[in-house]
């Protein structure tokens, strides 16, 4: 069996669903995308190692979800939950990944380590800031397969 690198990871409790409004379903009301929007989209993804979503391992958070709409910019900071994960591209791709399938063509959006919480923080934000690099990725069958995996809904 597969030893884990963070065997004992700390649960953090979810937030409450967002409460939908007259206005969220009103086709005609023009609305911009905010930051509760696009962590409701990440944080239930998947943890590569646990059967735990990302936002219950405290991997994504609200605040640090950032979104200019007039812009078309999001900017996401993600912190692994140990300095030497070896998953935290991993995670950083599956963000990027889900993002790309739910928000529209427009967003130029960007994904990161929270500075000085992983050893190889420097190397992570450059791969996956790189588009070539993100691109040659999601062509590996066997990676694509394992994000999907992390992006599957699971039933608790």
């Amino acid at each position: 069996m597969e030893r884990l690198e963070n065997a004992n990871p700390v649960v953090f409790e979810k937030l409450k669903e967002r409460e939908v409004l007259p206005s969220d379903e009103d086709n005609d009301v023009v609305d911009k995308f905010d930051a509760r929007e696009v962590y409701d989209l990440i944080r239930s993804i998947n943890d590569p190692e646990h059967p735990l979503t990302l936002e219950e391992l405290n991997v994504v958070r609200e605040a640090h979800v950032i979104v200019d709409d007039d812009r078309d910019c999001v900017k996401i900071v993600f912190t692994p939950t140990i300095p030497h994960c070896s998953m935290a591209t991993l995670i950083g791709l599956s963000i990027r990944v889900q993002l790309l399938r739910s928000l529209p063509e427009r967003f130029k959006v960007d994904i990161s380590i929270e500075p000085g919480t992983h050893a190889q923080e420097a190397a992570v934000n450059k791969q996956l800031a790189d588009k070539e690099r993100v691109a040659a990725a999601l062509e590996n069958g066997h990676l694509i397969s394992v994000v999907n995996q992390c992006l599957s809904i699971k039933y608790h």
